[in-house]
């Protein structure tokens, strides 16, 4: 089976074509803002138009127009297709390719979230979340976060706040899903955005 994998859900913007478990088409592209302009090229550009059986997509946290955008494509795609749709964690994605890099470790996923702060989350050694995914502030975050081993876009940033561990800075790229196990792959197409929205629904005023 073909698998087309959308990931806009961050700055980084990536498509990738497999066959069966071989990667036969790819884009990959750090924008921070212009997904949804690049998005539908990319996928054009692959081979067959990138046309599959089946479609994964990155359901976040991240940004909430990339998010959007990457569902967007990915359901239209597949109800023309009429080909299988599944979303992925962005957090269990970045860890995936992280153990890839540094092993089968215990880690935590610390990445880029909306009005300063960031989306935090532990995994284990085998790839399985070990904490409820978080949004928090630089300094609570850095209190929350007991692993010595963090990766992600705010790796770096994280680290040198707390003055201990050690940092790789990863964004999600679709070119490396086959690191993602199949666990994390679900049915439920729907976005995760890691925080309450900043605005409420105002309350009918009381008759």
């Amino acid at each position: 089976m073909r698998t087309l994998v959308i990931d806009t859900a961050t700055e980084a913007c990536s498509v990738a074509l497999f066959n069966n478990s071989d990667c036969i088409g790819e884009a990959y592209a750090v924008l921070g803002r212009g997904h949804a302009e690049q998005l539908i090229p990319m996928i054009a550009a692959l081979p067959g138009r990138g046309q599959a059986g089946r479609i994964a997509v990155a359901l976040g946290p991240g940004s909430f127009t990339g998010v959007r955008v990457g569902l967007a494509a990915a359901r239209a795609l597949a109800l023309a297709w009429q080909a299988e749709l599944r979303g992925y964690s962005t957090l269990a994605f970045v860890a995936a390719m992280a153990r890839a890099e540094v092993g089968a470790q215990d880690l935590a996923v610390v990445m880029t979230g909306g009005h300063g702060e960031w989306f935090v989350q532990e995994f284990d050694d085998a790839g399985a979340p070990t904490s409820q995914l978080a949004s928090l502030a630089p300094e609570p975050a850095a209190i929350a976060i007991t692993q010595q081993i963090i990766v992600g876009s705010q790796a770096d940033a994280f680290v040198a706040l707390r003055q201990t561990g050690s940092a790789y800075s990863i964004l999600p790229d679709a070119r490396q899903f086959m690191q993602l196990d199949p666990v994390h792959l679900v049915t439920s197409i729907s976005p995760s955005y890691g925080r309450a929205p900043d605005a409420q629904i105002a309350a009918k005023p009381q008759v």
